[in-house]
């Protein structure tokens, strides 16, 4: 057999492991190109991935629900079109064990698979017990500062006693527990690691009791790391939040007077958001320490402007696409980036890049119809804006002649900020600013 390797791909400059969701194949089936094999997950992105070749599924290396890094080989593809059942028949062949991952075609001992897995020989460093960890389970333990004897003590749930990700976590959670008890130090809230599986750690677990009628929902992937990245912020990030009024009538009689022509012209739609997101640009670079990361003690200011957008999905969930290098993009620039990305979310075509590298993010609560809200900052960012619907509303309106009464359009702006490197002034300044900006809107601008 001429057995291809399949690898996890690379699907983002930053991505280093995935978490395999699904197998659409099994040992045996035969594949076309470009027929889909598995599901992917990174983040909260999911990707299907083709076959480059045809052939046999020979052997699949990794089970559902298992992380992996890439560049890895999951399967093996016999491309040559032998009959694995002829091969199965042959003495002493095993099809399951019959090659080894980066040396096609060459048989490999079966007791040397069963002592030493496959899966494991890509992803896993030995240690002195004969015990083999994942990359991920490693650098959780060197994170946490698990020394190896305790590491070597973890029972493993997974294959063969293998120690999973899971296994730390739940050691981690009950090491703490009983330091509390013993009257030891604890290590900062900062430090504390959540699984995608548990989002609230046993620790923190609230005792939860069921009436007749109630009905339990078991969360989706996608809402256990939304529950996990939610509830590491807050414990990483001490949140404020500042809130005003802003007069946005001027932007609102524009953008209404110029929406058809700008379709007309552009080929787009051009909403209320694209317009905020100038403003957010403009002001941010005013104000450079809204668009920064915290590192230990180290204030990281980014260079680029990476506006993150909060979408919807129809799931119910919520995905935060990034318009890279916003500031660098003209107002139709914006409402392209924008629209393209809010389309992709919808119909679950992001790539892991299109949700990768985020400096700042804007969440629309005006889409519900909602006045203003508190969100929560998306790490390692160290602010979030929420925008509220657009009302009309009586106001005074100065004039030379007088104050007098008017209707005017008015919406609520919400900055939510870390208070670790943001103070109170400091972010009620850029908050101010961006509503000035706002209010003074140019309504003869052209497009």
């Amino acid at each position: 057999m001429n057995n291809f390797e399949l690898i996890m791909p690379k699907l983002g400059e930053s991505i280093e492991e995935a978490t395999i969701t699904k197998w659409f194949v099994k040992p045996g089936d035969k594949v076309n190109d470009d027929d889909i094999l598995l599901e992917i997950a990174t983040d909260k992105v999911d990707s299907e991935i083709p076959s480059p070749v045809t052939g046999t599924v020979v052997k699949i290396l990794f089970n559902q629900d298992e992380i992996v890094k890439v560049g890895t080989v999951i399967a093996l593809i016999d491309t040559n079109g032998t009959d694995l059942q002829a091969e199965s028949e042959k003495p002493g062949s095993d099809v399951n064990a019959g090659t080894s991952p980066g040396k096609p075609g060459i048989q490999a001992d079966s007791r040397d698979l069963t002592d030493q897995p496959v899966m494991e020989t890509e992803t896993a460093q030995k240690v002195d017990q004969g015990r083999f960890y994942s990359p991920l389970v490693r650098k959780i333990a060197h994170e946490e500062n698990i020394s190896m004897d305790e590491l070597n003590s973890i029972k493993g749930s997974g294959h063969d006693g293998r120690v999973q990700k899971n296994d730390v976590l739940d050691y981690l959670a009950q090491r703490k527990q009983d330091a509390g008890q013993s009257g030891e130090v604890q290590e900062p809230v900062a430090k504390n690691v959540i699984s995608v599986d548990q989002p609230a750690k046993e620790s923190f677990k609230v005792s939860v009791s069921l009436s007749a009628g109630d009905e339990i929902i078991q969360m989706d992937r996608m809402r256990k790391l939304i529950a996990e990245h939610m509830v590491r912020s807050k414990q990483i990030s001490p949140h404020v939040t500042n809130m005003l009024e802003a007069d946005v009538t001027d932007l609102v009689l524009w953008r209404n007077r110029i929406k058809d022509d700008f379709y007309q012209k552009e080929k787009e739609k051009i909403t209320y958001l694209p317009l905020f997101l100038e403003a957010v640009i403009h002001t941010i670079k005013d104000y450079p320490m809204i668009n920064a990361s915290v590192d230990g003690d180290k204030i990281i200011i980014r260079k680029n402007i990476n506006l993150g957008i909060a979408v919807a999905l129809p799931t119910g969930n919520l995905i935060v696409p990034v318009i890279k290098n916003a500031d660098q993009m003209n107002l139709l620039g914006l409402t392209k980036s924008l629209n393209k990305l809010a389309e992709a979310a919808r119909n679950n075509k992001l790539s892991p890049d299109d949700i990768q590298g985020g400096t700042f993010t804007i969440s629309n609560f005006g889409t519900f119809g909602n006045v203003m809200g508190t969100p929560i900052i998306n790490q390692p960012q160290v602010a979030v804006l929420a925008i509220g619907t657009i009302e009309k509303k009586p106001a005074v309106i100065e004039t030379p002649a007088g104050d007098l009464i008017g209707i005017r359009h008015k919406m609520f702006l919400s900055l939510t900020y870390d208070h670790r490197i943001i103070d109170g002034a400091y972010g009620g300044a850029f908050l101010r600013k961006l509503a000035d900006f706002i209010e003074d809107f140019d309504s003869n601008r052209t497009i």
